[in-house]
């Protein structure tokens, strides 16, 4: 895992006040922790972004501030739509001898036998995992390798996953990480197409049996006047005597 120093400031201005650090490049913070009363800071924001950028979630900070440092974890970042600039993080205090859960990101490594053989596309479905392990243990990410995939439908899951000593992977285990989808070629796409096309041409030659709608009426005209139909006079019945 990586570990690196960022240097905060204790942070004064509260509230909707902190509109005023942003605009001069500032981004407000917190620090918080089991151990310790939450306090405010603030830091440079492009050294912030930065530095997320490289450690992420799982890499260990050591924020600075008046001669003291605080090994930490970004826990929360709040952003901004729609350029998703960051307003706000909180960092996390963690005790180097306890346990912390984290979300980690995968890599996928190597490239599918499906895919190379040019016979199914990969397909990822889930791009992290939560993680339980000591703050100095966190990965950076795990790998998943795929190369064994031939075949459509193969797959792997949570279980499949490789951890490093110390590591736990907490997420459902039965969670469909990758597999191997079907895939479309412009062959069969092109002869979907032409079945499509054939399916219209029946539909239009069954209406063009069908009884051809009456012209419609010019606009304006007067509508014709119903004539009453002449229905059947019953015959006078003989009286008999």
């Amino acid at each position: 895992m990586k570990r690196t120093k960022l240097a905060v400031e204790k942070r004064t201005i509260i509230g909707k006040k902190v509109r005023k650090l942003r605009k001069e490049g500032l981004l407000p913070a917190n620090v918080y922790g089991k151990k310790i009363k939450s306090f405010s800071v603030q830091v440079n924001q492009k050294t912030f972004e930065a530095l997320f950028k490289d450690v992420g979630q799982t890499g260990l900070i050591d924020l600075e501030i008046d001669g003291k440092t605080h090994p930490v974890l970004v826990k929360n970042i709040q952003f901004s739509y729609p350029d998703r600039t960051p307003i706000h993080v909180d960092f996390y205090q963690v005790d180097l001898t306890e346990k912390v859960k984290a979300m980690v990101p995968l890599v996928i490594a190597g490239e599918a036998k499906a895919v190379a053989d040019n016979t199914g596309i990969l397909l990822q479905q889930i791009s992290e995992v939560e993680v339980e392990a000591l703050p100095e243990k966190l990965p950076e990410n795990i790998s998943v390798n795929v190369e064994k995939l031939s075949a459509v439908d193969e797959q792997i899951t949570v279980a499949d996953l490789k951890a490093a000593e110390g590591v736990a992977i907490l997420t459902d285990k039965e969670l469909v990480v990758v597999k191997i989808g079907e895939l479309v070629t412009k062959e069969a796409q092109a002869e979907a197409e032409a079945q499509a096309a054939a399916a219209a041409q029946q539909q239009a030659a069954k209406a063009e049996g069908a009884e051809a709608p009456t012209a419609p009426e010019a606009e304006g005209a007067k509508p014709e006047e119903e004539k009453p139909q002449e229905t059947a006079q019953p015959e006078p019945q003989e009286k008999k005597a």
